[in-house]
């Protein structure tokens, strides 16, 4: 009697089990701290692969124009959890006590650097002394350019500094009309190109290796996201914390990813963006501390050079106020 009810019942369960509505998901609005590219890759790849799905997340993406406006929309509840640099986060909580939180560094390395071309006599960053150096009006590099300078014995009157349409930089310095371009390091392969095309050779100089040492993009949350949601926000941080591994371990999925979920970009536009990006993620930084992680003497280092560019108080802020490293999973 036994056997024979499960064969006559198994048709009728398995007919219930197809009509029973699927789970539902739950929703996360994410903010970009910029337009889609390949250096947002990991968000795409988590949409694409599966790999929010999989967390039990419906995952929605906000483009933004600036860490400034990312951070305001996650402290107004428009978005729950983004990218933005951490230095305009401890910035706006120095000054305006936003509620947003960094959760999960993204990069551990600064991106600012100076380009220039083989030929053009700059092969240093002490170099860059008496020339003429082009730069968009609103990149974040711009606040941290006196820092640099300073500690390379040197200031902004040392340099004749102009400032053009960010999609301008690459002309200027291929032309000669700049002897160097500030840019981030995310777009090695744009400029490395474009040089090519012109028959010259790129040449870089990052920051960071010229003392700026400081955590940059991170993922950062509102304050109501966490304490109303904390198992979805972990769960989201440990789904893009996946995602980005998976990005660094396939860059080619990766950039079909940013492709397939934003169709006006090709995977060839964004693969050497994203390889470029990488870079600033997986490094000797993150094999000392963990990927993710935010060491609180890296974080308090980052603090200082933030407060002393923006000529903020350094006693305004206690950058440990900022974080909360228990959504990162181990």
């Amino acid at each position: 009697m036994t056997r024979l009810a499960l064969t006559v019942s198994a048709p009728a369960l398995a007919a219930a089990l197809l009509a029973a509505p699927a789970q539902a998901q739950d929703k996360v609005t994410y903010q970009l701290d910029w337009l889609p590219g390949g250096d947002k890759a990991p968000i795409y790849v988590c949409i694409h692969e599966g790999i929010c799905a999989e967390a039990g997340l419906e995952v929605t993406i906000e483009p933004g124009r600036g860490s400034s406006e990312a951070i305001t929309k996650l402290a107004t509840g428009t978005s729950d959890i983004g990218s933005a640099g951490i230095e305009a986060l401890m910035a706006a909580r120095a000054t305006e006590g936003v509620p947003v939180t960094a959760v999960m560094n993204i990069f551990n390395t600064g991106p600012h650097a100076f380009y220039t071309t083989a030929g053009s006599g700059i092969e240093s960053i002490t170099d860059v002394a008496g020339k003429t150096i082009a730069t968009s009006p609103f990149t974040s590099s711009n606040v941290f350019l006196p820092l640099v300078l300073d500690e390379n014995g040197m200031s902004e009157d040392d340099i004749t500094l102009t400032k053009s349409d960010p999609g301008a930089l690459g002309p200027l310095l291929m032309t000669g009309r700049a002897d160097a371009i500030i840019a981030w390091l995310t777009d090695v392969s744009r400029y490395t190109n474009q040089a090519e095309e012109a028959g010259k050779e790129i040449v870089i100089l990052p920051w960071a290796d010229a003392g700026l040492e400081l955590y940059s993009a991170s993922l950062v949350a509102s304050d109501s996201f966490l304490a109303e949601r904390p198992d979805v926000a972990r769960r989201f941080v440990a789904a893009f914390k996946a995602s980005m591994e998976f990005a660094h371990a396939n860059p080619d999925k990766a950039a079909e990813a940013v492709a397939a979920v934003v169709p006006e970009l090709s995977a060839e536009d964004v693969a050497g963006s994203w390889l470029d990006a990488s870079k600033l993620a997986f490094n000797e930084v993150t094999e000392m501390y963990g990927l993710g992680a935010l060491d609180p003497d890296r974080l308090e280092a980052t603090w200082t050079r933030v407060a002393a560019s923006q000529g903020l108080d350094e006693a305004a802020l206690d950058p440990e106020s900022i974080v909360d490293r228990s959504f990162l999973p181990e």
